[in-house]
């Protein structure tokens, strides 16, 4: 099979032309790199319930997010808040990346998104309604509302791409290995391919399962709550939103006379293969080796790396583990580190998406967003964040995340000739 130019499968290249974020940071692309630039803190007390019964009652959620805005009132009622979300993003990307919403080419687009937990507001309200109601039903759409492929059916049916569609789940290593899935499918003869994530693990229910993983932090100061690789370090706290990006084959894009903002040109992921300890803080030599697979797939040396943007859990175990798999990659000075998940909260694979977002639009400005922290690095975790923005050389990225019982992910991004 050969594609645009006659390149073969092999040789295709896979360019992110469009960015959709909807997010604690803002709404928007140019929202969420304002945010980010200024250092400002987005984690709040929940509005989405009422979190007082509960020792966590912190998340980053997407402020003014109006769903009517952006899909019609029969599928907002038909779909959760995390669908929502995900159109929005989507609607975004694609006028980011200046397609039709509406595929002219229906087989030549597809959908890849990642998924952790599904509708879980929309799946709450059904089941208390079937247990507290006289009727003691659910709607008919519970079916299909709660379901966690549910965005990628939404998307493919609303914009009409009916290319390979497929959803991936791995917690927060899931929103990049979406992009590493993206990249496959474009090099099977897909020339556009949706990617990424968006989540909304904020119900009374998705809270309860977070606070049984014993890594979610109870703090009540918003400014304080979140703090990796610091050693006030406590745990995350949970945040919706995400980022969904157009991926697209090099020729089609340069077709429609789009550079894109980077290629995705190696990705890796390994997964530890052992019990989850609640004591320990993964495998190391697994979070390495899925670095390592990233730069080795992209023929980049570690010392051309200018930037990583880390999983940044926030629990000292696992940052202390993350800190030293870098250093097994890099060696001991690797390359500046920079993280806003304290910002903004984690949003599972939609934060990995977000950190996506974030390391493409450095590269398109040459700056380096600053790290929100550590303020005092904990024993093992002292690395080169970067304090304060500025113009900096960023051609390569590599961005890391670590998803719930042993899934490990990176990909590097490369920038794309102007």
């Amino acid at each position: 099979m050969t594609g645009a130019g006659g390149a073969g499968p092999s040789s295709r290249r896979a360019v992110v032309t469009g960015i959709g974020v909807v997010a604690p940071s803002g709404i928007g692309a140019e929202a969420h790199w304002k945010c980010v630039l200024a250092g400002q803190h987005r984690i709040g007390r929940i509005t989405l319930f009422d979190p007082s019964r509960y020792p966590a009652t912190l998340a980053g959620e997407v402020a003014d997010f109006d769903a009517l805005q952006h899909a019609e009132n029969r599928l907002v009622v038909q779909t959760d808040r995390w669908t929502h979300l995900g159109l929005a993003a989507t609607r975004l990307a694609l006028a980011d990346a200046g397609l039709p919403e509406v595929a002219d080419d229906p087989y030549g687009y597809a959908v890849t998104l990642a998924s952790s937990s599904g509708g879980n507001l929309f799946g709450q309200r059904e089941l208390q309604r079937l247990w507290r109601g006289p009727g003691r039903t659910v709607g008919a759409y519970q079916s299909i509302a709660w379901f966690y492929a549910a965005s990628v059916g939404q998307l493919s049916i609303r914009h009409q791409f009916k290319g390979p569609c497929g959803v991936l789940a791995a917690e927060s290593a899931g929103g990049l290995d979406s992009l590493a899935h993206a990249v496959r499918l474009v090099r099977r003869g897909t020339p556009v391919v949706l990617a990424g994530a968006t989540e909304c693990p904020l119900s009374p229910y998705a809270l309860t399962c977070q606070l049984r993983s014993g890594l979610l932090s109870t703090c009540a100061d918003p400014e304080r709550a979140y703090r990796p690789f610091d050693v006030a370090a406590s745990g995350y706290v949970p945040a919706e939103g995400g980022a969904v990006f157009v991926v697209e084959e090099w020729e089609h894009a340069r077709a429609r006379g789009v550079t894109g903002y980077a290629e995705v040109a190696g990705w890796g992921a390994s997964h530890d293969a052992r019990h989850t300890d609640g004591s320990a803080g993964g495998d190391v030599g697994q979070y390495a080796r899925a670095m390592g697979l990233a730069l080795e797939r992209a023929g980049v040396e570690p010392s051309a790396v200018d930037v990583v943007v880390p999983d940044a859990l926030g629990v000292p175990r696992h940052d202390r583990s993350e800190a030293e798999a870098l250093r097994r990659v890099f060696g001991p000075q690797p390359p500046p580190v920079t993280t806003q998940k304290a910002l903004t909260g984690r949003a599972h694979q939609g934060g990995a998406a977000l950190d996506v977002a974030t390391a493409l639009l450095a590269m398109r400005y040459g700056v380096l967003p600053p790290s929100a922290g550590p303020d005092r690095p904990a024993p093992g975790c002292d690395l080169d964040f970067v304090r304060e923005s500025g113009p900096r050389r960023v051609a390569t990225a590599l961005v890391c995340a670590r998803g719930f019982d042993g899934f490990n992910s990176a990909v590097l991004l490369r920038r794309t000739a102007g």
